[in-house]
């Protein structure tokens, strides 16, 4: 059943489902991979959002040197610290990574992490040995651009969903477009830039677009207070966990964007959009979730 939420391209998909039966296994494992000194926050803010989200377990994996200021912030969520450059950056070891993908239902990487060669190789092995869900945001994308990892047919060949969330910054550099060239036809941009890698695209911005290439979902919830910092880290918690809770990459991305723009427009009530900053948007996610349960009652009654 389809749930009757404001958007282009037809109904919002239906949440994932969850049985009162279930316990934290059932509904997802998920690691968040980012992190460096000065940028802890942006992890902070994608795990606790994949909590909100309904995640069973979330692990935040992050350099060693942050750990214990990650492991503060939020008691439900889990650590693994990975030994660090002296930068205070990610490694990239085969060893290490293969624990991180580990029994993981699916994996967010990006917030955070910082760019460097090592950053790159993470990035790359990633996408080439994680075989659950993927979710590329922030410097993920970054690197990726640089790297040339998202060409023609890149991700199609990995037989599992790779979703990316940019926003036109990022979008530009993936795709060597200016971001005037961007704005002025988002929607046909984003669909070819799916078609061609077999990614799902999030591009994000007012009426953010999320398509397949075949589906395109445009979303009309949230508003101008959502333009803070961490507020895309909020995102790819709520992404990741989607897919964690075995949403397809399409439908999870399409449902974390809509509740994303509830959560600021819920917050953004309260607080105004002014003074709306990035972690208000966890503490009003219930409010979303609350409005799309409805929003499914509603259409089960029709």
């Amino acid at each position: 059943m389809s749930v009757r939420i404001a958007g282009a391209g037809g109904d919002l998909p239906s949440l994932p489902a969850r049985s009162p039966q279930g316990h934290k296994g059932t509904f997802g494992k998920v690691a968040i991979v980012g992190g460096s000194v000065g940028m802890s926050g942006a992890v902070c803010l994608s795990t606790v959002a994949a909590l909100r989200t309904g995640s069973g377990l979330v692990t935040a994996v992050v350099p060693a040197s942050i750990q214990a200021i990650v492991a503060a912030h939020e008691p439900c969520v889990m650590t693994l610290g990975l030994a660090d450059s002296a930068a205070g950056l990610l490694p990239v070891q085969d060893g290490q990574l293969r624990q991180v993908v580990a029994g993981r239902d699916a994996v967010a990487v990006g917030p955070g992490l910082g760019q460097g060669v090592a950053q790159l190789g993470l990035v790359r092995w990633l996408l080439e040995h994680c075989e659950c869900p993927l979710v590329l945001d922030a410097d993920a994308l970054n690197l990726a651009a640089a790297g040339e990892l998202l060409g023609a047919g890149s991700v199609s060949r990995t037989g599992r969903p790779v979703v990316l969330t940019p926003h036109p910054g990022e979008f530009a550099r993936l795709t060597g477009l200016t971001v005037a060239e961007i704005e002025a036809d988002r929607e046909g941009l984003a669909v070819q830039f799916a078609r061609s890698t077999g990614a799902i695209v999030v591009l994000k911005g007012p009426g953010t677009v999320v398509t397949d290439g075949v589906r395109t979902w445009v979303n009309s919830t949230g508003n101008s207070g959502m333009a803070t910092a961490g507020s895309g880290d909020v995102l790819t918690g709520i992404v990741v966990s989607l897919l964690g809770q075995n949403s397809g990459g399409f439908e999870g991305a399409a449902i974390a964007v809509c509740a994303h723009g509830l959560a600021g427009d819920a917050a953004a009530e309260h607080w105004t959009r002014r003074g709306l900053i990035a972690s208000d948007l966890l503490n009003f996610l219930p409010e979303a979730w609350r409005r799309l349960d409805q929003s499914e009652v509603l259409a089960k009654s029709f």
